[in-house]
């Protein structure tokens, strides 16, 4: 099997969710055999992404040029893999303040949205679907992070976290985009998070299966 080319798409405009300062400790916890990752802020890197095979998307701001809208959705429509890890799913956060609906084709691609979160705590994380590749054979596990509550569409959950709060809330799942794979996990708040094994295991199979040909 060749080796997985994916690029890790972020900005640095959200002290929270910088990828100057989260860069190092994301790229820790998807370095595996066969994957090869790069960090960029650069956006214009979706407009001909033609060099990857999975784009990594950790950006919070979804304020995308046309071209670049236009270059990622026809990256995965024509089989190209997509990852989006937890602040991805902000679709109404925008360079100028909030949308009050999420982009709706983004929305399309990811298959749900972020809606708001409780503060960081400690939460279990259940998998519940046994059969899939990303999460066959995985156990469930701790993990302290920033949980999402989500809205979500027809999609196939792969792991379910248990809050207090939350309640019984999805925290990864897979679907189709055209020809093209697309796999969200809402967990990745900080280095917490990414050092958690669980988490690590979720994203490193969800680059492997996006990123399958």
């Amino acid at each position: 099997m060749s080796e997985i080319q994916a690029v890790v798409i972020g900005g640095n405009r959200f002290p929270f969710h910088q990828l100057e300062r989260i860069g190092p400790s994301l790229r820790r916890a998807i370095n595996a055999d066969g994957i090869s990752v790069e960090l960029t802020t650069d956006r214009d890197e979706l407009c001909d992404p033609t060099d990857y095979d999975v784009l990594i998307d950790y950006t919070t701001d979804s304020t995308f040029t046309d071209d670049q809208r236009s270059g990622l959705l026809s990256f995965v429509e024509n089989g190209g893999g997509y990852v989006g890890i937890h602040c991805a799913a902000d679709l109404t956060t925008v360079a100028d303040g909030t949308r009050e609906e999420p982009f709706p084709d983004l929305r399309a691609l990811l298959g749900g949205h972020f809606l708001t979160h409780p503060e960081q705590g400690t939460f279990d994380v259940n998998i519940v679907d046994s059969h899939h590749p990303v999460s066959a054979g995985l156990s469930g596990f701790t993990v302290w992070d920033e949980p999402y509550v989500v809205a979500h569409d027809d999609v196939r959950v792969l792991a379910r976290m248990d809050h207090p709060e939350n309640g019984d809330m999805p925290v990864a799942w897979v679907k189709p985009y055209g020809d093209g794979r697309v796999f969200y996990c809402s967990l990745g708040h900080g280095q917490p998070a990414f050092a958690t094994d669980g988490v690590r295991s979720l994203l490193v199979r969800g680059i492997r299966w996006a990123g399958s040909k």
